[in-house]
């Protein structure tokens, strides 16, 4: 059992419901989060960094998105469902822009391949959870 589910786990309101989606989600975004903040700060240091401008500002955005939704998520006392919604959906939108242009550098960088990567498993991890929160 990971921290963030322990921690939900504990939590005097009740761990809630779709416990296990919501810390992949949590999870994903972090991971998603660091990557993101990493891949950035990686391509600042290419010699290219001027064509790799945009994948620095989708990356920037994408960990600050990431990290709010994990910040929310975490959060169990009043659960605004709408809210929670809006989130995990502009979650997705975020990593999949940002996945795609990662994606699109690839096979010259390979911290904008592995940003790839994560980028779409915290995209899949949040649509299975606003599909499990209905």
């Amino acid at each position: 059992m990971t921290t963030v589910e322990k921690m939900l786990r504990s939590h005097p309101q009740g761990e809630g419901a779709h416990v296990q989606e919501v810390v992949a989600c949590i999870e994903a975004c972090l991971e998603c989060a660091q990557a993101c903040s990493t891949c950035a700060d990686a391509c600042l240091g290419e010699e290219s960094v001027a064509d790799l401008a945009r994948c620095i500002r989708l990356d920037l955005d994408c960990a600050d998105v990431c990290a709010a939704t994990a910040r929310v998520l975490t959060r169990r006392n009043v659960v605004d469902g709408e809210l929670v919604r809006a989130m995990l959906e502009a979650c997705v939108v975020a990593c999949r822009a940002c996945g795609e242009e990662c994606e699109s550098h690839a096979s010259m960088h390979e911290h904008c391949a592995l940003c790839a990567e994560v980028c779409r498993r915290c995209e899949e991890a949040c649509r299975n959870l606003r599909v499990a929160l209905g």
